[in-house]
């Protein structure tokens, strides 16, 4: 039997030969060298990936969304009720919400998962629940140990599975009300800052109410303890199972040699707690948009990571990591289509 050992250690180092390669290739494309900026950047990041061999490409395309309740809802951290994340994942059965169109548009498949929404079994929906919503972190954990590897297994292997399928590009989003009030939680303890330099509105909190949010992502640091050399502990003392969901797609696709697109906010949580697991995943993660939510900087500085999109953009699910599939495409599609300087003969001043 697998464990998480084992798959973490299958994460492959990066090909810097084959970096050098495309990186050589690029420059002799017909434009002047650099001209195409962070896109050539984008080209040799994938070519470097084991999972690709060598060539930056895309097959099919994948949104992972991880949908689930959070307990902390109870502590006036959210003005949606917490039945809109069973009700919106049923939406996204529909086709209709806000990942479903862009990732339709953008040619990906849309996989919506449930890892703890408050609610019975919602047909249509992969089910990878082991508790309906996570505890209340204002109070005790969100959950134990073992439910938390429990679920980052199953999200590991289930990305895994996909990509023995013929997925080579993956991209993370979440559904869940109250979902910022755990993610700025695992931010501030993976980043070390204080929690009201990373807590936002989220979903359009009232000014009003954001000093409870605060306070209600200190109390939760202090009750728990979370140890911030270990980042499977993080998530399931203060996090959350989309959050831990999130992370399992990002060290699964790891894992293959893949890439994953993240999303905003929520899933630079995930990728911080993903890196501090297993630090040979940096180099698979592709960022897709900065978000509007307070901390993205500094969870982003963190990452050493700067998205592609400036869109001023909140909304999650997965809706930045879908649009930003375009830009990888366009890496892909300049890297194997543009001809060459040589083909023209054209020779450029060194």
């Amino acid at each position: 039997m697998q464990t998480l050992t084992s798959r973490l250690a299958a994460i492959p180092d990066v090909d810097s030969a084959a970096m050098a390669h495309a990186q050589q290739h690029i420059d002799g494309l017909l434009k002047p060298t650099g001209s195409l900026g962070r896109l050539e950047a984008l080209a040799v990041q994938l070519a470097g990936m084991p999972g690709l061999r060598g060539t930056p490409h895309v097959a099919r395309k994948a949104m992972l969304v991880m949908c689930a309740d959070h307990g902390v809802w109870h502590e006036g951290v959210a003005v949606s009720p917490q039945v809109v994340t069973a009700i919106q994942a049923v939406n996204m059965t529909r086709h209709n919400t806000g990942v479903c169109v862009l990732a339709a548009q953008a040619g990906a498949e849309v996989h919506v998962i449930d890892v703890g929404i408050d609610a019975d079994p919602i047909p249509g929906l992969v089910e990878m629940k082991v508790a309906r919503s996570s505890g209340n972190i204002a109070r005790g954990p969100a959950m134990s140990a073992e439910q938390a590897q429990t679920v980052l297994m199953a999200a590991i292997d289930y990305t895994r599975t996909l990509a023995e399928q013929g997925v080579t590009l993956f991209g993370v989003g979440e559904l869940g009300m109250a979902n910022t009030t755990p993610a700025a939680a695992v931010v501030s303890v993976l980043t070390g800052s204080e929690p009201e330099a990373v807590v936002g509105v989220g979903a359009n909190l009232p000014q009003a109410q954001l000093a409870n949010k605060v306070d209600v992502v200190r109390r939760a640091i202090a009750v728990n303890q979370p140890d911030a050399d270990d980042g499977l502990d993080v998530l399931a003392k203060v996090g959350g199972y989309d959050l831990l969901g999130m992370t399992g797609v990002m060290l699964g696709a790891a894992s293959c040699g893949l890439p994953v697109v993240l999303d905003g906010f929520l899933s630079y949580a995930s990728a911080l707690a993903a890196c501090r697991i297993a630090p040979g995943v940096k180099p698979y993660l592709i960022p897709s948009h900065f978000s509007a939510e307070k901390g993205a900087r500094i969870a982003l500085t963190h990452l050493a990571l700067e998205p592609y999109l400036h869109m001023d953009m909140r909304l999650g699910e997965g809706s930045g990591a879908a649009m930003a599939m375009y830009i990888v495409e366009s890496a892909c599609t300049m890297y194997n289509r543009m001809g060459t300087l040589a083909g023209s003969n054209i020779v450029l001043p060194v």
